[in-house]
């Protein structure tokens, strides 16, 4: 059946008679083999008679993909990661190709990958919590539909709250993704680490005006957010290259200050030192650690093994 779909992608008129013979099966087998194809959702034209014969319809190109929610979820996500400049030079592939994917999706999972689509800015990367699919989407759809919606959550210092939330935008930034929500409770503005979501958020049917997001910015917003909160490292080093190469590479991560032409010094507040290093390795340029000690230390411990490893 795929070798028969192959040949009938070409798009042209293949008389039975032929196709059978290249196909080496019974005409019988080949019009029980098209039959499988309609029912995949291909559109096969069939003339009856002596000159009779077979042509895949105009269009057609792939069958309605048959996915589990989190297969969807896959998809959309790493197309949109390669859309978004993660993979260079596959930006417009990615978008044209995400788009025929959602074209291609039942309706309902079709919905629910626009919205995680449509809903999500910043800047994508893996490595960080493990997240739930279900929570990604029911979260997407909801901003996309100014759908108010309940859920559980895990504060910062470990305690249990239930949030009832107006959602406005999904953001991925550095490793981890953020909803960023009016909270009816406080009557004001959160961010919220979706990893700390704890169960299916639940939609309650109930729609509501968006208002204003201050700034309007919701990727800045959630920086805003991250920079005044305590972090575990303040990361400040200088380098020998523009500052423009170093904010292509940064993004909104952190502050990149010109220091001269051919060099500036990047600062970043962050958790872990796993994205400055990954930046300085991009980066392929002289530097110079001012602080932390421990990212001086974590270079030194990464040289000497990327040494022994070539030697």
């Amino acid at each position: 059946m795929l070798r028969l779909l192959s040949l009938l992608q070409t798009h042209r008129f293949w008389p039975g008679a032929e196709l059978a013979d290249r196909l080496e099966v019974s005409p019988r087998t080949l019009r029980r083999d098209v039959d499988r194809l309609r029912e995949l959702g291909y559109d096969v034209d069939a003339l009856r008679g002596a000159a009779g014969g077979y042509q895949l319809r105009a269009g057609s190109a792939l069958p309605p993909l048959l996915l589990e929610d989190e297969e969807a979820v896959a998809i959309a996500v790493g197309l949109r990661s390669a859309a978004g400049g993660s993979v260079a030079g596959l930006e417009e592939t990615s978008v044209q190709a995400l788009t025929k994917v959602v074209a291609l999706m039942p309706p309902r999972l079709r919905r629910r990958m626009d919205a995680l689509a449509s809903q999500t800015e910043g800047l994508p990367w893996s490595g960080g919590p493990v997240l739930d699919a279900a929570v990604l989407t029911t979260l997407a759809q909801a901003c996309r539909d100014d759908e108010a919606v309940t859920f559980d959550y895990t504060a910062a210092d470990g305690t249990p709250t239930r949030r009832r939330v107006e959602p406005h935008r999904l953001v991925t930034l550095g490793s981890r993704w953020y909803l960023v929500a009016y909270d009816r409770d406080r009557q004001d503005w959160r961010s919220f680490r979706v990893d700390r979501v704890a169960g299916t958020p639940e939609l309650t049917g109930q729609r509501f005006r968006p208002r204003a997001l201050p700034g309007g910015d919701a990727v800045a917003y959630v920086q805003a957010g991250l920079r005044s909160r305590p972090q575990r490292h303040l990361v400040r080093v200088r380098l020998a290259a523009p500052a423009e190469q170093i904010e292509r590479i940064m993004g909104r991560w952190g502050t990149v200050e010109p220091d001269g032409p051919e060099a500036c010094t990047m600062t970043m507040n962050t958790d872990t030192l796993d994205w400055p290093v990954l930046v300085l390795a991009h980066a392929d340029c002289d530097f110079e650690v001012e602080e932390p000690a421990e990212l001086t230390a974590l270079l030194a411990r990464l040289g000497r093994r990327v040494a022994s490893g070539v030697g």
